[in-house]
């Protein structure tokens, strides 16, 4: 049966059995109709920042993203007021952000202020002249609903998580239980950096006494033992970057980036003890008013983990902003897996087909069942991701499109995903351009970064050439286009794996594709076998 062809913009399911079957169990088919842009503008103790996201969606893409790190909170503990100089710095932002929501035309701006504007005695006449800078209410968070928003944001980004999130602003430190969609316990401590250079009069010694009675206090850390802690905030990521410049960790992506607790420990010490920040690896990318708080930052980093004893640390990229984003959803969006709701719209906007994308998802299905290779839920969710980012690269010259997928991909603002996951995604469709031997014609040499492919199993990598191999012999025979691959079913017979091509599209068999179809069965360990009915 040909696929009937969509108007332009739109997306048919009923021209194909195995897409709407994927459809319906991801709950996804990219978005349809445009979306209505928000502004988010989070005014915190350390920095002021304007993030304008795509739209209010499980896997929100940001189209703008400013900040100015103007130190709000760097004298409100021991004077109770927010600088002028600070002030000044942050109407002017704001002055800058209105004419940035005006000019892109968005209509929804929601703006929140944080620890230093709820702690300051003249944190109100702040806000009443910053709504007026901004054209848009301002309200001021409490601890606890800080609190929810930064869970609300891991919730955003990662998948079922179960542990307890950390937000380290400049004013506050806020600490939160979390467990998939359940919040737990929560409090906030005056352990922001700037809060706490203040406090201790820039003496990191009398930091830690500071820190380890705040902590101390709080007897529901003990819940966190061997389980994960999310670390939020631009100190603590600032944290993640410097150990990867440390360690030479292939992939600079933040979100995702895992440590072990005993190894954050130890690098957050070495950081509140050296003479010379200035000489570790990769300070240098660090902003200088970032760096004046980071050993206050890693020293509460340090003696929050002693106190929790999880089993690692995990970096986030989403917090507070996204997590009000989240909080706007419904309960059907929230559902949505993030991963495939982001690589679904990647599908729609990138791909010749997206529909083609859900018929791989569907026709890979049948390599995995008995007698095939065992998966995983996880295994298969990432398979369907693998596929619906297969076709992203086609504009790109031939030679580089195997290329471009892998740093697109592994670069990707993607949630939902750990690092290993997010190399597999990029490795299988590296493999489904250049071949399972690292060229496009199956004879080159594996040109891929062997510091990079470290970061995944060997069983992950085997599966992304399987996987590779798969999409690359299906866009040989559908060229792309969707409808025909539904119509030419796979299976597993004896030692053989089967391809069955109906009479409509026996043109469509040949030597590159047998060539193909060959490479899949030997890293399935069968025979091919092409049956072309007459």
């Amino acid at each position: 049966m040909e696929a009937e062809v969509p108007p332009s913009g739109t997306i048919s399911l009923s021209s194909t059995k195995g897409a709407s079957r994927v459809d319906r169990e991801h709950g996804e088919f990219g978005r349809t109709g445009e979306l209505e842009p928000m502004g988010v503008v989070d005014i915190g103790s350390n920095s002021v920042r304007l993030v304008i996201y795509e739209g209010a969606v499980r896997s929100p893409t940001p189209i703008f993203n400013e900040k100015v790190l103007c130190g709000l909170g760097r004298q409100v503990g021991s004077t109770g007021h927010l600088g002028k100089e600070s002030v000044e710095c942050a109407l002017e932002a704001l002055s800058r952000f209105k004419a940035i929501v005006r000019i892109l035309g968005v209509k929804n701006v929601r703006a929140i202020a944080t620890a230093a504007c709820r702690d300051a005695s003249d944190g109100p006449d702040f806000i009443a002249r910053g709504e007026r800078a901004l054209g848009a209410r301002i309200q001021i968070l409490s601890g606890q609903r800080e609190a929810e928003l930064a869970a609300n944001g891991i919730m955003m980004g990662f998948r079922s998580p179960d542990g307890f999130a950390g937000d380290l602003g400049g004013g506050s430190l806020e600490i939160i239980e979390v467990k998939g969609e359940a919040l737990r316990q929560s409090t906030t401590l005056p352990l922001g950096g700037l809060r706490l250079l203040d406090a201790a009069d820039g003496r990191i010694d009398d930091a830690i006494d500071i820190a380890d009675d705040q902590i101390g206090r709080v007897a529901w850390l003990e819940g966190g033992r061997n389980r994960a802690f999310f670390a939020v905030g631009g100190t603590w990521r600032a944290i993640a970057r410097l150990h990867m410049e440390r360690t030479g960790y292939p992939l600079h992506v933040m979100h995702g980036y895992t440590m072990p607790t005993e190894e954050a420990i130890d690098f957050c010490e070495e950081i509140r003890k050296a003479k010379k920040l200035s000489a570790m690896p990769g300070i240098d990318e660090i902003s200088r008013p970032r760096r004046e708080v980071l050993p206050y930052g890693a020293l509460v980093l340090e003696r929050l983990l002693k106190k929790l004893g999880p089993e690692a640390v995990h970096f986030s990229v989403f917090g507070i902003r996204e997590g009000l984003v989240y909080s706007l959803l419904s309960a059907a969006e929230r559902k949505k897996d993030p991963l495939i709701s982001f690589c679904a719209e990647y599908a729609r906007l990138r791909s010749r087909s997206a529909e083609h994308a859900f018929e791989l998802c569907a026709w890979t299905d049948a390599l995995f069942e008995p007698p095939g290779p065992k998966e995983t839920e996880e295994e298969r969710r990432l398979r369907h991701a693998a596929c619906l980012l297969s076709d992203i690269s086609w504009r790109a010259h031939p030679d580089y499109r195997g290329e471009q997928s892998l740093i697109l991909i592994a670069h990707a603002a993607l949630g939902g995903i750990d690092h290993p996951g997010r190399v597999f995604l990029a490795l299988a469709n590296y493999f489904r351009h250049m071949g399972t031997s690292g060229s496009p014609e199956d004879d080159g040499k594996d040109k891929l970064s062997e510091r990079l492919k470290s970061i995944v199993s060997k069983k992950l990598y085997k599966r992304a050439r399987i996987i590779g191999a798969a999409i690359r012999a299906a866009h040989m025979l559908s060229i792309g286009h969707p409808g025909i691959i539904d119509e030419t079913p796979l299976s597993y017979e004896r030692n053989k794996l089967v391809l069955v091509i109906p009479k409509a599209y026996a043109a469509l068999d040949g030597e590159r594709l047998r060539r193909r179809f060959a490479a899949l069965a030997e890293l399935l360990e069968r025979e091919p076998e092409i049956r072309v009915k007459q």
